[in-house]
């Protein structure tokens, strides 16, 4: 896989970037991660990523491989993408700062422009959250 700026793959820009790396992209799932840093936008003043830190994370994760597939594709920008319902999320936990994520994106089914997809996420080893989403792209 080639090496590619993120924000090549997705629309977003500072401070609510949630992805630093699109680490592997497979025909229905990706990899990716994100180091929880102090400045963060979604981490709480006790050092913790919050849950809508976590669901966003997710969904950009889900663009960014939305967004290889675009480049691939040859489309000179990225897609931009809505979240449409979040289903079944279950947080474990919340990680702390200095913690790295790493998120596997599953495409479950995709009609008319909405994408339903898998995400789960872990930290140290340990699962941090899954959900289900419906993301229109």
């Amino acid at each position: 896989m080639m090496k590619v700026d993120i924000q090549v793959l997705i629309p977003q820009r500072e401070p609510i970037i949630m992805v630093d790396r699109l680490d592997k992209v497979e025909h229905a799932y990706a990899e990716t991660s994100l180091e929880i840093r102090p400045d963060n936008f979604f981490v709480a003043p006790d050092g913790r990523l919050e849950e809508a830190g976590i669901i966003e994370h997710i969904a950009q994760s889900a663009l960014a491989f939305a967004g290889y597939w675009a480049l691939q594709a040859g489309a000179s920008e990225p897609p931009v993408g809505y979240i449409g319902e979040v289903k079944k999320f279950h947080c474990y936990r919340c990680p702390q700062t200095g913690e790295i994520l790493h998120t596997r994106i599953t495409i479950e089914a995709e009609a008319e422009g909405i994408t339903l997809v898998r995400g789960e996420t872990s930290g140290n080893g340990t699962p941090v959250a899954d959900t289900q989403m419906k993301i229109s792209i």
